[in-house]
């Protein structure tokens, strides 16, 4: 029997890839009839092209992306703050933009090369678990059901994942209350390109990071973001535009028995910081190595999955809720600790350096075993 993994995302698509290059046969589906053409990520982190490295998807990953060179902090009236990045994450990597749906394409390319074939328009619906296997129930795109059995299930299928609510688990959190703005657009701007830009603004916030040539991608929850580009900027067509809240929640556990759970079923914070994405590859490699030592009789390592990435999970969630918190300008009285604050942080090398690691996924040693 295969391992079934809902979710072909790319903590979806790491998890099947890793277990089979160990051999480990595995079964890999996703409602969605296609892939997503948009990306809601854009960098792949120093954590990640380690953790891929051994794939050859990290050195494809380099040939697309560019290297992000630094930082740089923009506040009306004040002085831009600039921060280099990688002689400050103790690695011989740095930040890398690479639209999101470039990583799941280069990654189901080494999956299939292994393979191993995406079964797209195919949904899980519901699981039931029994002492030596999970039974699940599959609707294909025409309608029809199928009945499977699987030894280990892996629910990588997204923020209302079935897997998740079929284990009955709770996903506590919280929310922020306003809406943000995404844009991708072609954008004519006096920023430097190899930099992600922040702006903190009078009642805001606004990140700009450039995703390839002349494509930006703009985040902000102000009531105009646009209107806090520098004089000179040109907005040309815009490729994608969404409207957004932001919330952080954790799972209450990261499974429960032969099922577990990764990537946005398991935990979802805000964009800043970098790590939806990256974490939920991280889940994938730590759950290939609990998975491959269950299947060879040593079950107690599934536990082991679920405790060791619950206490990461929420350790990076509290970390990125608290840096999203500070830096969204809301309400009043901390946007005014923060427009103090934020500037002199990033002065101040070792708040710096711990910023840059939480980005880097360098926060936290990857721990396969308790």
């Amino acid at each position: 029997m295969p391992v079934m993994i809902a979710g072909a995302g790319p903590t979806g698509l790491a998890a099947a890839l890793l277990l089979a290059r160990r051999g480990i046969p595995v079964r890999i589906v996703d409602k969605a009839a296609a892939p997503s053409r948009n990306s809601k990520a854009l960098a792949v982190n120093p954590r990640t092209q380690e953790l891929l490295e051994d794939t050859g998807v990290t050195a494809r990953m380099l040939a697309e992306g560019w290297i992000v060179r630094g930082l740089s902090l923009h506040q009306p009236g004040r002085e831009d703050v600039t921060v280099p990045i990688s002689p400050l994450l103790d690695t011989d990597r740095s930040l890398l933009a690479l639209p999101q749906s470039r990583t799941e394409a280069l990654l189901a390319e080494a999956l299939e090369a292994q393979g191993v074939p995406i079964e797209r328009g195919v949904k899980l619906d519901a699981l039931l678990q029994g002492d030596d296997s999970v039974t699940v129930q599959l609707v294909h795109a025409d309608g029809s059901i199928e009945c499977a059995q699987a030894p280990l299930v892996y629910g990588a299928d997204g923020a209302h994942s079935t897997v998740r609510q079929a284990l009955g688990l709770a996903f506590p959190g919280d929310e922020l209350p306003e809406t943000w703005q995404l844009w991708d657009l072609h954008l004519a701007v006096p920023l430097d390109p190899d930099r992600v830009h922040l702006f903190l603004l009078p009642d805001g916030f606004l990140f700009a990071m450039r995703v390839r040539d002349d494509i930006w991608r703009l985040i902000g929850n102000s009531a105009e973001p646009l209107a806090a580009l520098p004089a000179g900027t040109v907005c040309g067509d815009v490729l994608w535009k969404s409207h957004f809240h932001i919330a952080h929640r954790v799972a209450e556990r990261a499974g429960v028995g032969r099922v577990l759970l990764g990537g946005d079923a398991a935990h979802i914070h805000s964009p800043l910081g970098a790590r939806g994405m990256n974490l939920g590859i991280e889940d994938a490699y730590v759950f290939a190595d609990c998975a491959a030592d269950a299947l060879h009789g040593r079950l107690s390592r599934l536990a082991s999955y679920a405790q060791l990435r619950h206490r990461v999970h929420r350790q990076v969630v509290r970390r990125v809720g608290a840096l999203t918190r500070l830096m969204h300008g809301r309400p009043a009285t901390l946007r005014e600790l923060r427009d103090v604050l934020v500037p002199r942080l990033m002065h101040f090398g070792p708040a710096r350096r711990q910023f840059l690691r939480v980005a880097g996924g360098l926060d936290h040693p990857v721990r396969t075993r308790g």
